[in-house]
């Protein structure tokens, strides 16, 4: 081929741009090669540092998994699923709620596959026929009539109204419940539990045998429903299922006590309606159970009941200031005296005098394990000659008339001690609280009243180690007083840890709390250390015998023991460890539910424990007093 020069020069720039090209292509595979080795290497170096770190998935997984006909072993938890195969005719609101309160970890899933309403209203069609079908032919031959397939006609006739009217809708319901256990045996124990109480309400359950697997996994919080068994439901029993109920504690009768927190209801209870009007208030310091309890006191006031009160850190003064109460101060300096050997005064039934002695010494001879300290079994014997032969001493004696004698006093119970022999010890130890420093304090007769709707007896100015024998004291006068006339009343014992501390004085407050139900008393125990409480043995059993509950906000140290004593479950584990002040958990016979506390502005002027409040209403009531006197001037 031959060129021109001008081509010739055109054809070899072209060559020459062509080879310019062709190196920059090398160049760009080049440099293309070099990035991928170096990406590789990075992500080698990635996947090497990938290797050794934890990952989520190595956080939640458990060390291993063994599937079973009937049950998974995750790690060192059983697991296994139950599904519900048939209902009752009838459900009732929360019927699930047995199974979500019970004290175990579980999974609970519940699918709902909407269906369209004319492919059911096809399939009830034919239903329709084939049930009227056996009805006519039964009518027919003669047979008597069936309630079933008449109550099954009417049933499938009203859904079919219900769905063309748009009132109903039709889905199919999976309900799935999945348990975790630490042993194989509790596993079936809590099985067997299930499906007894779901039997109960005519609600069948099956074990996911050989679809162990499919069931924990349809129960996982990922939405996959493996096992895929379902039943034919509508809406009104479908909204029955809804998981979240709370107790109704409303009544015609009975005092307010706060507000639901879960649905806003009142909280309206008589604790004289229960099967024993005794309660417990148990609250970490400062989360407002003395301000609950002196609420009720308030209340329960307007509605004629009697209140008597123990106040160790002079927390209801106000309280009875401003309803005119009598507020009695217990001390060594103080005029108001106990006589720790009154009997109670007997008013038409029927009971022996010597009955009431052998009480009285047997009361006795608790309050001086308290005084005395350990007593041996002679000791023991010879308190208790002593103490019959010091209310002899007085004609206190079977078939006395009790109305017309003048009990003994503590010097009494001395003279007659030193006068026997083999008690020289027990007199030295007995006088420093008739002749010593304590001798101002049940060394004498009683000097106070109980007339009036409320009375307090305070012993905050006692010494710490007098306190349990003088709150002994007052608990024993009130009972003796409790005893003489049957009224409508309530016993108040705030810190109630300072009993629980002696076993005398435990057990004392044990037997008042079964005895005090035909008396017609209520105890309100109150205390703020849990642990003390709840691990003497007769701690736990004033729980049990106090129908009535308050559990506000707890410590993380108590929570434990107090969720195995009231059985509560996780969520009602941090309910209590997140509530504020007034609010917890209300339980009231079988039923509980989360309560606040709330007062009218009067109500919390008067109940109040706050002191930065209390020193304003003080102040304010100083202000009113020389505002009055400027005027009278």
């Amino acid at each position: 081929m031959a060129f021109k020069p001008q081509e010739e020069k055109k054809f070899e720039a072209s060559q020459l741009v062509a080879g310019g090209i062709g190196l920059k292509k090398s160049a760009t595979a080049a440099e293309v090669k070099a990035k991928e080795a170096e990406e590789k290497v990075a992500l080698e170096e990635e996947r090497v540092y990938r290797k050794g770190i934890a990952t989520i998935k190595d956080l939640i997984a458990p060390s291993s998994m063994k599937v079973e006909p009937s049950f998974v072993r995750l790690g060192d938890v059983w697991v296994r699923t139950l599904f519900i195969i048939t209902y009752p005719r009838y459900v009732s609101v929360g019927w699930a709620s047995p199974i979500i309160g019970l004290n175990a970890q579980m999974d609970i899933s519940m699918f709902f596959y909407p269906i369209k309403a004319d492919v059911i209203l096809k399939q009830l069609k034919k239903k329709v026929g084939i049930v009227e079908a056996q009805i006519t032919g039964d009518a027919e031959a003669g047979k008597p009539r069936d309630p079933i397939a008449e109550t099954a006609l009417r049933d499938i006739e009203q859904l079919r109204d219900d769905l063309t009217q748009g009132i109903e809708h039709f889905f199919q319901f999976a309900f799935y419940v999945t348990f975790y256990s630490t042993s194989l045996e509790q596993l079936e124990r809590l099985s067997n539990t299930v499906e007894s109480t779901f039997g109960g309400m005519l609600i069948y359950t099956k074990r996911a045998y050989f679809q162990a697997e499919q069931g924990f996994n349809s129960t996982l919080p990922v939405g996959n429903d493996e096992l895929m068994i379902t039943f034919n439901m509508s809406t009104s029993p479908l909204a029955s299922s809804f998981p979240f109920t709370s107790a109704e504690l409303t009544s015609d009768n009975g005092i307010m006590y706060g507000i639901n927190r879960h649905n806003q209801s009142l909280i309206l209870f008589d604790r004289f309606s229960l099967q024993n009007a005794n309660a417990i208030v148990f609250a970490t310091s400062g989360a407002g159970k003395s301000y609950a309890v002196k609420l009720e006191i308030l209340r329960s006031m307007m509605l004629g009941v009697d209140i008597i009160c123990i106040d160790p850190e002079m927390e209801y003064k106000h309280l009875s200031d401003a309803v005119g109460g009598t507020y009695i101060n217990i001390s060594l300096a103080s005029q108001a005296k106990i006589n720790p050997f009154d009997l109670p005064r007997p008013t038409g039934e029927a009971v022996s005098v010597e009955d009431i002695i052998r009480s009285a010494v047997i009361t006795l001879k608790g309050l001086l394990r308290l005084m005395l300290g350990k007593l041996t079994v002679a000791e023991d014997s010879l308190l208790d000659r002593a103490l019959l032969e010091t209310y002899a001493k007085k004609d206190i004696v079977p078939g006395a008339d009790l109305t017309k004698v003048e009990p003994p006093v503590l010097r009494d119970f001395q003279d007659i001690l030193e006068g026997m022999e083999g008690t020289g010890d027990l007199v030295v130890r007995l006088k420093k609280f008739t002749e010593g420093t304590f001798a101002g304090l049940l060394n004498s007769p009683t000097t106070v009243k109980m007339n009036n709707q409320l009375v307090t007896f305070s012993v905050r100015d006692l010494e710490d180690e007098l306190r349990p024998m003088a709150i002994y004291t007052i608990v024993n006068y009130i009972w003796n007083v409790v005893r003489s006339e049957r009224k409508k009343r309530i016993l108040v014992i705030d810190e109630a840890w300072w009993l629980m501390q002696h076993e005398d004085s435990a057990k004392f407050i044990f037997a008042l709390v079964k005895r005090c139900r035909k008396y017609y008393l209520g105890i309100t125990t109150i205390t703020q250390d849990v642990n003390d409480f709840l691990t003497s043995p007769y701690g736990q059993a004033i729980v049990t015998n106090s129908s009535m509950q308050l559990l506000l906000k707890q410590s993380p140290a108590a929570i434990d023991l107090i969720a195995r004593v009231f059985l509560l479950t996780q969520s009602e584990k941090y309910l209590l460890l997140e509530s504020g002040r007034g609010e917890g958990i209300f339980f009231a016979g079988n039923k509980h539910a989360a309560i606040q506390i709330v007062a009218s502005y009067t109500e919390d002027q008067i109940v109040t424990t706050d002191p930065s409040q209390l020193l304003k209403i003080e102040a304010e009531k100083q202000e009113f007093q020389e505002a009055l006197g400027k005027e009278g001037k």
